[in-house]
């Protein structure tokens, strides 16, 4: 995906999508996702209207970390419980490539827009993937404790490797993603370079022992909502994390934390269907995916949460923050004021690759 489609999400964005009121849809459903602020915010925008206008009793499954693993065995297993998931675009690839996902017709199973734009045109580009349904555009990237850098905060990423600057403990995702990139470029790469670096057994084995200079100083994380936390308790002193996640602690708990934006990674992330579900489960499956995915609801969850919605036509609709007031679009990671060096996460060199670089990745970390 080029950065100038990213972008112009957060310069272009309503009507209820219709919902079928079948009585062969289940009235149960099981969705997973990644909590914290996140899941809030989906519960505010899609779960608890839909529940309000149909009756369904909707599960909240925290899982999206282990997804493509639990999918995995529960197809093995022949027994699906999960309904609807929410994936980045890389894992919806090797869902979708598995037959794990079920594939979807954007023009007759997602809602067009308003001005009756179709939804393959609306979302464009971000349909990566024949079983994915976009939902936002976000970031990784890193927060910081203000009263812990001492009087010239970081301004690049690879302060993240700078100990005698800012000495202290990191945080960091348990795994390859964005973590070898950082280290590739902090190490000289460039930006252009690292996939190309990445894809040879010297270029990861050269990420790595960038990484093995702060082993030592990082805590890992699993959960988006871990490096806020450790940074509000003054356990690290800068951490990434996803940019929905640091703009919860900064604007809504006014904790002592900055944003650096400097090499913030752009990802998309979005929902699929599990293949192997029955009638009625799909059937429900497909209602709530129309129904969460149209144009105002998409603008919805940005009054929650400062992500970018994943629709043109949404764009135009984000406001102000549901509670707090204040204008979201300037705390969009594709705000081009966000936006002046940006890493394009490439996520189809991770559907193929993915596999084996956790593989040598989690026998780094075990060494």
């Amino acid at each position: 995906m080029k950065l100038k489609t990213l972008t112009a999400l957060a310069a272009t964005t309503a009507l209820v999508a219709p919902m079928a009121m079948a009585a062969d849809m289940a009235d149960e459903m099981t969705i997973v996702s990644w909590g914290g602020a996140y899941s809030a915010s989906q519960k505010n925008a899609y779960h608890d209207p839909y529940s309000a206008n149909t009756g369904v009793k909707i599960i909240n499954d925290e899982s999206s970390a282990e997804a493509v693993a639990k999918l995995r065995a529960m197809n093995e297993a022949g027994n699906v419980t999960w309904d609807v998931v929410d994936v980045v675009a890389a894992d919806a690839m090797r869902l979708c490539d598995e037959g794990l996902a079920m594939e979807i017709d954007p023009d007759t199973q997602l809602a067009a827009a308003p001005d009756g734009t179709s939804a393959a045109d609306d979302f464009g580009d971000l349909l990566v993937s024949e079983c994915f349904i976009p939902q936002i555009v976000y970031s990784t990237t890193f927060g910081y404790r203000t009263d812990m850098v001492g009087d010239t905060p970081p301004e690049s990423v690879c302060a993240i490797f700078d100990l005698d600057a800012y000495p202290g403990k990191r945080s960091l995702q348990k795994r390859p993603i964005d973590n070898v990139e950082w280290a590739l470029y902090c190490d000289g790469v460039a930006k252009e370079d690292i996939y190309d670096t990445l894809s040879t057994p010297e270029g990861v084995d050269q990420a790595l022992a960038k990484l093995d200079t702060i082993k030592d100083n990082v805590v890992w994380w699993t959960a988006g909502a871990e490096t806020p936390q450790l940074l509000a308790d003054g356990e690290v002193v800068m951490g990434s994390t996803y940019n929905g996640r640091l703009f919860s602690a900064i604007a809504e708990q006014n904790q002592p934390i900055g944003m650096l934006w400097d090499m913030q990674s752009f990802d998309l992330d979005g929902w699929i269907i599990p293949a192997g579900l029955s009638e009625e489960r799909k059937a429900r499956a497909l209602d709530y995916i129309m129904f969460a995915t149209d144009t105002q609801r998409l603008a919805d969850q940005a009054k929650y949460i400062s992500y970018g919605p994943a629709r043109k036509s949404s764009a135009p609709l984000v406001g102000k923050h549901a509670e707090l007031g204040i204008d979201m679009a300037p705390h969009m990671p594709t705000d081009p004021a966000n936006a002046g060096n940006v890493h394009i996460y490439d996520y189809e060199w991770w559907a193929d690759n993915r596999d084996d670089l956790d593989a040598k990745f989690q026998a780094w970390l075990a060494k």
